[in-house]
């Protein structure tokens, strides 16, 4: 949210400041920073902007060509929502696809934008329409709960009204890939995004590889599909992943350092890890390093380990999901 709002507030006629929780104040922002400042942001922070807190004078902003670095949604959507207040054209490239929300809302508001892949462009100075928008369940929270139905045996839930974007249903993909069954129903498209119901059953799973062109689309489910890869036959890999290193934590760090304590067969990488399986895991006090993404998936962990889990700190899934361990408690009682 952070990097969106930064895009968003720097073409404003009023001064902002961003801050953020512990976790938010050590991911790095010069990716998003720079680039606005390409446009003519007044952007100050910790670091010259590199970390958090960020002090946002609005400013008149300058349309602008940039090719990302690297694939991330957050940082073209900042850049698309600052495009929008300028007097013309601005061009965003991307290395890789990503998720495509930000373009599906503008695209109903009546922004003039046109996507040409790997090219998206804004027209500034355009008034959007506002609109009624229906906001179906987040993929990445349901999840877990599919994660758990695929590997606990004896399991079979439904999931309704549950977002199934294209470039958000990674996760899905590759637990068919691993065997998993996973089938669709009811499939509609509401305020611009492709929605259904997800029906998943328990099934032995195999192990597989995640390359770097499939990460930008399962990006916050990857510490799960290392849980996941616990529990299928053979070897999983993923690669490419770089960018985990910057999240809330070191997310490759941290779901690999849990899964050990739980005797997961695990092994960082530079860019992702590698687990053979399938293991029994056993039960440990674990870390959750403030991070939501990784105690949701070290809860889906201990319902598949012998023995009592203990998730310190785990108060901090409430950031993204209030409610998760009573929702995963309720199906566990079912």
């Amino acid at each position: 949210t952070i990097r969106l709002l930064t895009g968003l507030l720097s073409g404003q006629d009023f001064y902002s400041v961003l801050c953020g929780d512990a976790s938010i104040r050590n991911r790095p922002m010069r990716r998003v920073v720079e680039p606005l400042r390409l446009m003519g942001a007044d952007i100050g922070g910790r670091k010259d902007g590199q970390f958090a807190p960020l002090s946002i004078k609005g400013s008149n902003l300058n349309p602008f060509r940039y090719t990302l670095p690297v694939a991330s949604a957050q940082v073209k959507t900042a850049l698309l929502l600052a495009g929008l207040y300028t007097t013309g054209e601005t061009l965003i490239k991307e290395p890789l696809p990503t998720r495509d929300h930000t373009e599906r809302m503008l695209e109903i508001m009546r922004a003039d934008l046109k996507i040409s892949p790997p090219e998206i462009k804004v027209m500034g100075g355009k008034e959007l329409k506002g609109t009624d928008i229906f906001i179906p369940g987040d993929i990445s929270s349901a999840a877990y709960f599919i994660v758990a139905a695929s590997v606990l045996k004896g399991s079979q839930i439904t999931i309704k009204q549950i977002g199934v974007n294209p470039t958000r249903t990674g996760i899905i993909g590759i637990l068919n890939k691993m065997g998993a069954k996973i089938d669709t129903l009811n499939y509609q498209i509401k305020s611009n995004e492709p929605q259904a119901d997800l029906m998943i059953e328990y099934s032995k799973l195999k192990g597989t590889e995640i390359e770097k062109e499939n990460v930008p689309f399962l990006i916050d489910e990857l510490p799960l599909i290392a849980v996941v890869a616990t529990q299928a036959q053979g070897k999983t890999i993923v690669s490419g992943a770089k960018e985990l290193r910057v999240k809330e934590t070191d997310r490759i760090k941290a779901i690999v350092n849990e899964l050990k304590k739980m005797r997961a067969d695990i092994k960082e990488r530079e860019d992702g890890f590698a687990v053979n399986g399938p293991t029994r895991l056993q039960g440990a006090v674990c870390e959750s390093y403030n991070d939501h993404r990784i105690a949701m998936s070290l809860a889906v962990a201990a319902l598949l380990a012998e023995g009592k889990t203990v998730i310190r700190n785990s108060e901090c899934i409430d950031i993204s999901f209030p409610g998760f361990e009573k929702t995963l408690q309720n199906l566990i009682n079912y």
